[in-house]
């Protein structure tokens, strides 16, 4: 079977998130589905990866971030999202939209936004940094949103935990 733009980029994706995954494991962090977590808090650990967590978009729908870290421990809470555009496609097109999403739809006051693959088009990454480094959109209450590779965001796990 051929695979498609589709397949790769959902494969690709992936391999991102479960990079994520390992990463937060290794640190000791228990990882577990936020449906599943928020039915019974208590039976998990305060040093949590939950996946698949929800969100009211700016359009007023159901939408998902692949992550969000909760750490008791180094008082830390921090949705993470992952983007991966391997060839050109349409993920930098929805840059905008993710960024309005995050600035004004995701309750937490920090998120990192893992970009990775490199086929995005000229401009649309620099857009995406620029924006979350100038605060724009954003009214008086300032979040705290980081626009990082996986490099860097495996740097930043290594250096904090």
């Amino acid at each position: 079977m051929a695979r498609t733009q589709g397949n790769i980029a959902n494969s690709s994706g992936n391999v991102l998130e479960q990079a994520v995954v390992s990463t937060f494991k290794t640190k000791g962090f228990e990882v577990v589905k936020y449906r599943e977590w928020e039915k019974h808090p208590e039976r998990y650990s305060n040093e949590l990866l939950l996946e698949n967590v929800p969100f009211e978009t700016i359009y007023g729908h159901n939408g998902n971030t692949e992550f969000l870290l909760k750490s008791q421990e180094y008082d830390l809470e921090i949705r993470i999202e992952c983007k991966w555009q391997q060839s050109a496609g349409s993920v930098d097109e929805k840059f905008p939209y993710l960024y309005l999403n995050c600035v004004h739809a995701m309750p937490e006051k920090d998120i990192i936004i893992i970009v990775e693959g490199g086929g995005y088009k000229e401009g649309a990454l620099q857009w995406l940094k620029n924006a979350a480094e100038q605060g724009l959109y954003q009214e008086s209450e300032r979040k705290n949103i980081q626009v990082v590779s996986l490099v860097e965001f495996l740097t930043w796990v290594n250096k904090s935990f």
